[in-house]
């Protein structure tokens, strides 16, 4: 069984990755002669710019994420699905200041569980919470290296109990940013405690570990991982950490930079109950030149 889940993941990323190749085909052949003295960034120069959490354009990010899970009592495994909307829009505050705003707004969350009355399995749909992170960047080094730091919260937006925490959240969001000629790694953590709500005790961290390089034709490799940690829950349950191959290609649509990506991951730490074992993951990335240059005091 586990076998033929591995076959039809993989087949889906082989799948991605021949559309990729034939719509940069399709996009190489309308713009086949560039003009003489043409600025515009490179693909490679675009990919990395579109993978930067720091970056000055403004990246409209979609991301599908699709776990496989094992439901409790020998009930076989289902999977949990969600579509995050998490656009990254940076701001210069003054010439030498600038703000980064990074929220992620869980459009659709598709949650299995099993009904403890009738024992049979059942699924939720909707809403989930909404996460908003603040940070104010700072370059080291040249620029090869950004530090940045600032608030992060937890909205209770989810439109069904199953779905969220029920509780409004407050912690520390700190992250590091490494660029080197064809190649970016960074990393964000965010800590979350309670503040309000009628949701349980939360104490949790999530973090994001990136490392990416990318090549001249607009392609990309590397890996990302995102650890997250409930302090609360029991010692088996507390850690979820996967690990898998992430390939993408930067495109255009619509004359719109636009990065697609898509990774493999394999739970290497999960909870051993209803924990996911496969997450299928799909992000879409277009970059806009950010609509405010200025700044703002």
């Amino acid at each position: 069984m586990k076998r033929q889940k591995v076959v039809k993941i993989l087949s889906v990323a082989f799948a991605f990755a021949c559309v990729a190749k034939a719509a940069l085909a399709q996009t190489q052949a309308a713009n086949a002669t560039p003009p003489a003295g043409d600025q515009n960034p490179s693909a490679a120069a675009q990919a990395q710019e579109a993978t930067n959490p720091f970056a000055t354009s403004w990246l409209m990010q979609i991301q599908q994420n699709n776990n496989w899970v094992d439901m409790p009592v020998s009930h076989g495994s289902r999977m949990q699905s969600n579509l995050l909307f998490q656009p990254l829009m940076s701001v210069r505050l003054t010439e030498n200041q600038a703000l980064v705003i990074r929220p992620v707004v869980t459009l659709v969350n598709s949650v299995p569980y099993l009904d403890q009355k009738t024992g049979t399995r059942e699924r939720t749909t909707g809403f989930g919470d909404t996460v908003l992170a603040f940070a104010f960047p700072r370059p080291l080094f040249g620029g090869r290296l950004m530090l940045g730091a600032g608030p992060t919260f937890i909205f209770p937006t989810a439109s069904k109990h199953e779905l969220g925490q029920d509780t409004w959240q407050f912690g520390p969001d700190v992250g590091a940013v490494l660029q080197l000629r064809r190649t970016i790694a960074y990393a964000f953590v965010q800590h979350w405690f309670k503040v309000g709500g009628g949701g349980p005790k939360t104490n949790q961290m999530n973090g994001v570990f990136n490392f990416t390089r990318v090549f001249e034709n607009g392609w990309t490799l590397g890996t990302q991982s995102n650890l997250s940690v409930d302090w609360e829950a029991r010692g088996d349950e507390r850690v979820g950490f996967p690990i898998g191959p992430q390939v993408g290609k930067m495109c255009k649509c619509g004359g719109t930079p636009t990065l697609f990506q898509v990774q493999v991951q394999y739970y290497a730490v999960s909870s051993r109950v209803g924990g996911p074992e496969w997450n299928v993951q799909l992000q879409v990335t277009p970059t806009l030149k950010a609509p405010i240059r200025k700044p703002l005091f």
